[in-house]
């Protein structure tokens, strides 16, 4: 029989809905049941791609004699942590609290109150029970010492990240040898070999290497410029990115992005295609260049709804094993490739017996394309034909098996991301067809996803629900302002100033000066949170600030200035001390220092100048341009194009604009960089 997760939207939730278990989605329903029947709550958290949620999900939640004992004992709660990211976050934090590891799945027991005592990660299946039985004979015999318990954990959850970290909001001394040292304590902590941290597991962690880009540039450092390419072309090079379709795994679990888990967020992706584009844009180099054309294409071919949202997630497993779809045996390479095996062995480091794990083989780059062509005394052009051949060969294969499973729900924030990406793929390559992606894909969320004014988080089957977190109104906003000047129409610039004052009306925190991550006014949880630290997503209040600081410079609104400024003030003594989580908020810190170019371009030819600046990808400007006179935007009032009509280049900064110009290079000489 299914259980009441069968009406769920979720991917995630659906694959549990004919589990033994009587599982409730999160809601009163469920809330209520505890409180009347007074049973403890089990919530478990997780998400459809996730490799060790599926593990569980087949050793203990299908299994009758388990699901016995969470029936009889708890009132049992599924989550999907991508559709309530902020249940996550606070049931996360009370875990981490305890002094536990966190991951997913999450498995965290509460009393009735939702107060949390006990949790942990995944526990196999003899551990699982034992811990059932312990904590429902504790709950029988003990309930108030669970209580007492429970009452500390929930007040440690309410207190404020502010008071936690010492953080005030105020505006701070902004000093270019602090920035420095920022730098270069994030440089220390570079893998030399295999670029990235010099860590284990391997995250990309692409909103380090745009701060390390812009500072690089900014500052015209050409070593730390280096480093950032380095560790790019071993992600690109490495098992973590789909040699063949295009696209990034979330980590890998090794130091040299060999052995990825397979999963491919669309968060990720969005991230790093912007990144990779940006890299071209600076460099040239075709290799990323190659790396945006085939993640597009991945985008376009595996992830693209008819609606024009994309599909949040690809799982790391397919016919119950991790990377299956993905890897290769030697011998079907044989059956398939014969001929150019000797050369595309080396490429990969192909081994007869498998490189990885039950005699399979990743694909898994370490030379550059022109030292393979060399030792087998190929031109690299001849190479690159040979190479697209068979890539192309072996993809046609891969299509036939079994795909991994697809998270199809369409989550409004990581669309953001996407749209943010193929707005910078389109301006290093110039491909239109990127553009008019994001461009419908922003339309599709206006369209489906905003209902009266509201953005929501989840869209599937026609239908958008669960009112959108902070994370999804900044990425949102972010690729609004993008879009604007992309296109030059002041209707994103215009969406993205509602976005803004609604979130400083319903989610901004005048007591400590900083947003939400949840909006207070919409559920009533027992903690609001707000997210200040960088992960493999950015903190939703930096992506926040940094859209406000953007935001005063192209509508000439100072109190989001004030806002922003405020903010980086607060969080300015964090950065100093531990960039590695904070390093979108550094990289708002070099805008505010340098300060922020803005350029504004107006008359004939102004979008053909327009281009120019953003195919060279110059950091920390904002701009915005129109082929005639216009009032659209506070940034083009005033300004006008020279005496024949021609478009003239306005360069201001500091409350001053320099001397109009006409051309490109005349423009970049006015920009301020880091003295």
């Amino acid at each position: 029989m299914p259980n009441r997760l069968l009406h769920s939207q979720s991917p995630y939730l659906l694959q549990h809905a004919h589990n033994p278990v009587d599982w409730y989605p999160w809601g009163p329903e469920a809330l209520k049941k505890a409180e009347v029947e007074n049973k403890p709550i089990l919530v478990s958290i997780g998400y459809s791609a996730c490799h060790w949620c599926h593990v569980m999900e087949r050793e203990s939640f299908e299994d009758q004699i388990t699901a016995d004992l969470m029936n009889e004992h708890f009132v049992c709660i599924k989550i999907d942590r991508e559709e309530r990211p902020d249940l996550d976050n606070i049931y996360m934090d009370a875990v981490q609290a305890m002094g536990l590891q966190g991951g997913w799945p999450l498995n965290v027991f509460l009393m009735p109150n939702q107060k949390p005592f006990y949790g942990g990660t995944y526990f196999p299946n003899i551990k699982w029970k034992q811990l059932l039985a312990n904590i429902a004979d504790a709950f029988a015999k003990h309930a108030d010492q669970l209580a007492e318990s429970a009452e500390n954990f929930g007040k440690s959850l309410n207190r404020k990240e502010t008071e936690k970290y010492g953080i005030q909001a105020e505006i701070g001394d902004l000093d270019p040898d602090e920035l420095s040292e920022i730098a270069a304590k994030l440089s220390a902590q570079f893998d030399p070999e295999w670029g990235g941290m010099n860590r284990i597991p391997k995250f990309p962690m692409p909103v380090i290497w745009q701060f390390v880009l812009d500072y690089a540039l900014l500052s015209k450092n050409e070593e730390l410029k280096e480093k950032v390419f380095f560790t790019l072309k071993k992600i690109g090079m490495g098992g973590i990115y789909d040699q063949l379709r295009g696209g990034f795994a979330r980590y890998s679990v090794d130091g040299e992005w060999f052995a990825p888990h397979f999963e491919k967020m669309l968060y990720d992706n969005g991230q790093l295609l912007q990144l990779f584009a940006k890299a071209y844009q600076v460099s040239q180099d075709p290799f990323f260049l190659e790396k945006v054309h085939e993640t597009v294409a991945w985008l376009k071919a595996e992830m693209l709804q008819e609606d024009g949202g994309f599909h949040a997630a690809q799982d790391a497993d397919s016919e119950e094993e991790e990377g299956k779809f993905y890897t290769w045996t030697y011998a079907e390479l044989q059956e398939l490739v014969a001929e150019e095996l000797p050369w595309l062995s080396k490429l990969y480091n192909l081994k007869p017996v498998g490189n990885w794990e039950n005699g399979v083989n990743i694909l898994f780059q370490t030379q550059p394309y022109s030292e393979i062509a060399s030792s087998f005394h190929l031109d690299l052009g001849d190479f690159q034909a040979k190479l697209k051949a068979v890539k192309s060969t072996l993809l046609a294969r891969r299509n036939q098996r079994i795909f991994p499973g697809k998270d199809d729900k369409v989550l409004s924030g990581w669309n953001a991301w996407i749209s943010t990406g193929l707005i910078q793929a389109f301006q290093a390559t110039g491909d239109r067809g990127m553009l008019k992606l994001a461009l419908n894909n922003l339309n599709f969320i206006q369209e489906k996803m905003i209902l009266d004014g509201i953005l929501y988080r989840s869209y599937k089957n026609g239908k958008a629900y669960t009112p959108a977190f902070l994370e999804d109104y900044a990425a949102l906003i972010q690729a609004e302002i993008q879009a604007f000047e992309a296109t030059g129409n002041s209707a994103f610039l215009q969406k993205a100033q509602e976005l803004t004052d609604f979130c400083i009306q319903q989610f901004y925190d005048e007591s400590d000066g900083f947003f939400f991550f949840n909006n207070p006014k919409a559920e009533k949880l027992i903690a609001n949170k707000k997210e200040l630290f960088d992960n493999v997503i950015p903190a939703s209040n930096s992506v926040m600030a940094r859209n406000l600081h953007r935001l005063s410079l192209l509508s000439y609104q100072e109190k989001y200035a004030d806002i922003a400024r405020k903010m980086l003030g607060g969080m300015q003594d964090l950065i100093s001390r531990d960039p590695g989580f904070l390093c979108n908020w550094a990289n708002l810190y070099l805008e505010m220092l340098v300060p922020t170019a803005e350029i504004a371009i107006v008359g004939k030819g102004a979008e053909a100048l327009a281009l120019e600046f953003q195919k060279a990808y110059l950091p920390n400007i904002v701009l915005a341009w129109s082929e005639s006179p216009t009032e659209s935007a506070p940034i083009l009032q005033a300004k006008t194009p020279d005496s024949t009509g021609n478009a003239l280049i306005y360069v201001c900064f500091d409350r001053a604009c320099r001397r109009p110009v006409s051309t490109f290079t005349e423009a970049i000489s006015q920009i301020p960089y880091l003295a």
